[in-house]
């Protein structure tokens, strides 16, 4: 049988190493040798001796936050030995190595897996106040290990070391040292601009030393009942 579907290109990528690595460009391989977390509904295939857990939002601590803020991952342990195959709505992939004392504010929509050391929660995102109906909550993840993260096309690293400005919709993630900040976009002359494309009043200030990760799509704003956001904002203060 021959096809240029056989191609080497897209045949399995093998490694004698366990743990993440990309599959192409949008999928993830996780060659399983113990435990490893990911977005539920991510798997695609597999092969061997895997166990799927659902696990709510990693927790009944996280879980509230996430019935509240909106935000939140979806979480499924894996665990055992084999190759697990994930992806998300053909979005592309990409891989992060955390080291000890880094952080890092993700957009939890954008999370795709991540190791079993790393940790994170769900926290206020500075200067939000109640500016927006998204982008006020995201997962601050810490530790040491990989974490697989998906953008709408492919995405642009900000160097923040002037000013930043970013639509909170394309905003992927960020240096969690990052000062931020919800700006109305009529105090920026971009009132008329951004509520046309977007649907949004406000944008995301950046200042300090690190990066941005912004995508070329706008993830739709998160919807929630007048009850969840007044939650949403007495539990702000919680977070902070």
């Amino acid at each position: 049988m021959r096809s240029a579907l056989f191609s080497a290109e897209n045949l399995e990528k093998e490694s004698q190493q366990p743990g993440m690595r990309l599959q192409n460009s949008k999928m993830l391989k996780i060659e399983l040798n113990g435990e490893a977390m990911a977005r539920v509904g991510s798997m695609v295939a597999y092969q061997g001796q895997v166990q799927f857990q659902a696990l709510g939002s990693g927790g009944i601590g996280k879980f509230i936050k996430q019935r509240l803020t909106g935000e939140g991952v979806p979480l499924m342990k894996l665990s055992g030995r084999g190759d697990v195959f994930l992806a998300e709505l053909a979005k592309d992939v990409h891989i992060i190595d955390l080291e000890p004392g880094d952080a890092l504010s993700i957009n939890g929509s954008s999370v795709l897996a991540f190791d079993s050391t790393l940790q994170y929660d769900i926290k206020m995102v500075g200067g939000a106040g109640m500016a927006s109906s998204s982008g006020l909550f995201n997962c601050v993840f810490t530790g040491h290990g990989r974490i697989a993260i998906t953008t709408k096309g492919t995405p642009v690293v900000l160097n923040v070391d002037a000013p930043t400005y970013v639509d909170p919709q394309a905003a992927v993630c960020w240096s969690a040292n990052l000062q931020t900040g919800y700006h109305r976009a009529e105090q920026l002359g971009l009132g008329t601009l951004l509520g046309r494309s977007t649907g949004e009043a406000f944008t995301m200030s950046f200042a300090g030393q690190g990066f941005v990760v912004v995508q070329p799509s706008e993830e739709p704003p998160v919807q929630g009942s007048g009850a969840q956001q007044q939650q949403g904002g007495l539990l702000g203060g919680l977070l902070q």
